[in-house]
């Protein structure tokens, strides 16, 4: 990539915020950084608050690093000057000033794009990465930052351990060398904690594309009201982006069927007046583009999508009837706002193989099914669960057809009885606390046996964590010891899950899906949950295979 270079007068060139005091200078800036420990010589620091720690404790180490101005909150001695040289700019919010200002720095790349941001409480991931897909299979120069990687051409590039956008700073200079890279349209999924901390402010979105607001997140956010405004950022923002040379759709591509449908619907028009365009998508004919017909097989779905006039068959590898949503979001995007050929979005669509860590199935041989998937939320797993019993009915139906046998609705019945859904998840600490009893009742419902294991406690206590998920299984009838199972080793909990199924059974491990750690503590630890159940399977099945990760519970 190209080295940036810029004034600190240039980046405050167009700096939609109030500046409370100092004044930008012509001091050369080489970077920007918001960690005292990453400065180099010539770089801004910005000093940001609402982490874990206050960065203007950090000012003094950044400019023994080479930092040659600074970007603050807080009124210090000296306001508008630290020392003799260095320039100290104060403004209303720190965080939020860093995306305008990575913006500047790097060129405002936004605006040389289409961007299409997919934002939502499940369901973003595989609809981010399979409108990357449809467009790809259309022949457009496409791009797409995720919460687990950015895609700039044949370079893929890690964005972290865990799920959220990435830093304003990573977003832009992502952008950037999409724009050098000859790239036209980018796909951008963003998170609450991405919204609601301005990490995306200055990405100037063309297309919003919400999936659901169901229950997550309720720790940070406080109320699912603030939870369902920060999601909505994202499309009054849609209000605010600027003409472009290549057009700006400014289109809402928003859930019909989702409780936040009526929010979000009276929210654009009440912000944004008529500025932003809205189509709607679901199951029902309320919906602007809606899917019926809707067949779940063994290898996927099949559904046909409706809208006006347009009638188009669908057929798809996913699994589950939620991703019938996430296709209509991804279908809707690309259609109506980006003006891709249904046909050509319908092929796309058959083509595309699934998200890794997102209802993945696990083959080593076994007789019995095993799935990974990232369900994390009560709804999520909630979805999952009902997918894999879906998928015991389906695989009993295909089974016995094939063997020429009658099948009835009372005889699917006792033969799905026959096989059992065991699944093993966590809930994480320092997160909703309230999930945790949702999720355990969820399971116990759904499930035959569950296993409540680790999940990222952070700082928490473990034994309290599966203490309050265990208190939700026993409210639902759950019997510890005989349908449902306390196990903190996260492998020892799969190792238990592979060693109880039976010919027939379905294994799902969720809530880790594609991640590759865990927290205990404050330290990250690798950890995969393919690569474990892969492991399990292996020891059972005696056949080589990889080890087991190992954790502090171990």
């Amino acid at each position: 990539m190209t080295v940036q270079r810029s004034l600190l007068s240039d980046l405050f060139s167009e700096f939609p915020l109030p500046i409370l005091s100092g004044k930008p200078d012509d001091t050369p800036i080489t970077g920007i950084s918001v960690d005292s420990r990453k400065v180099i010589p010539g770089n801004l620091f910005i000093a940001c608050t609402g982490g874990e720690a206050d960065g203007h404790m950090y000012i003094p180490d950044a400019l023994a690093h080479g930092a040659v101005a600074v970007i603050g909150e807080t009124h210090l001695v000296g306001d508008g000057r630290i020392g003799e040289k260095v320039p100290y700019i104060r403004v209303e919010n720190s965080r939020q000033a860093l995306a305008y200002l990575a913006a500047a720095f790097y060129g405002h790349p936004a605006r040389k794009l289409t961007m299409i941001g997919v934002t939502g409480t499940d369901g973003k991931t595989t609809t981010t990465n399979l409108l990357y897909h449809i467009l790809l299979k259309a022949s457009v120069r496409a791009g797409m930052i995720s919460t687990v990687n950015a895609v700039i051409g044949d370079q893929v590039l890690d964005t972290g351990f865990h799920v959220t956008t990435p830093e304003a700073e990573d977003v832009q200079r992502y952008l950037a060398m999409m724009v050098e890279a000859g790239i036209t349209h980018v796909v951008l999924e963003t998170t609450s904690h991405g919204l609601a901390q301005y990490r995306v402010d200055a990405c100037e979105f063309d297309i919003g594309v919400v999936t659901n607001i169901t229950h997550e997140h309720l720790d940070y956010h406080g109320t699912y009201e603030a939870y369902c405004a920060a999601k909505a950022r994202l499309l009054v923002g849609l209000a605010n982006t600027l003409p472009k040379p290549q057009g700006n759709p400014r289109l809402a591509v928003i859930n019909r069927d989702d409780t936040s449908y009526g929010y979000l619907f009276s929210i654009i028009k009440s912000t944004t007046g008529y500025q932003v365009y809205n189509v709607s998508y679901g199951l029902t004919k309320k919906a602007d583009l809606f899917a019926g017909k809707i067949h779940q097989t063994a290898s996927g779905l099949e559904f046909g999508i409706k809208k006006e006039n347009l009638r188009i068959a669908i057929t798809s590898r996913l699994l589950g009837r939620f991703n019938v949503y996430n296709t209509l979001a991804a279908f809707a995007a690309a259609i109506t706002g980006l003006g891709i050929d249904p046909r050509a979005a319908a092929d796309a669509i058959a083509s595309f193989a699934g998200v890794p860590g997102r209802m993945e199935s696990i083959e080593l041989g076994q007789s019995f099914t095993a799935i990974v998937d990232f369900a994390h939320t009560p709804n999520a797993l909630h979805v999952a669960l009902e997918t894999a019993r879906g998928q015991l009915t389906t695989a009993m139906i295909t089974k016995n057809t094939k063997n020429k046998k009658i099948i009835s609705e009372h005889s699917v019945g006792s033969l799905v009885k026959n096989s059992r859904l065991i699944a093993i998840f966590g809930s994480a600490g320092l997160r909703d606390r309230e999930k945790r009893s949702m999720m355990a009742e969820i399971s116990v419902e759904l499930a035959d046996i569950t296993i409540l294991t680790a999940e990222d406690p952070r700082t928490e206590s473990l034994d309290d964590i599966l203490e309050e998920m265990a208190c939700g299984a026993r409210a639902r009838g759950g019997k510890e010891g005989k349908t449902f199972f306390r196990i903190p080793d996260r492998g020892e909990a799969i190792r238990l899950g592979v060693r109880m199924a039976q010919k027939g059974d379905i294994v799902i491990a969720c809530g880790k899906g594609h991640e590759q750690s865990m927290c205990f503590g404050t330290t990250e630890y690798p950890w995969d949950d393919r690569t474990a159940m892969r492991a399990a399977i292996a020891e059972l099945l005696k056949i080589p295979g990889p080890q087991m990760p190992t954790l502090p519970t171990h």
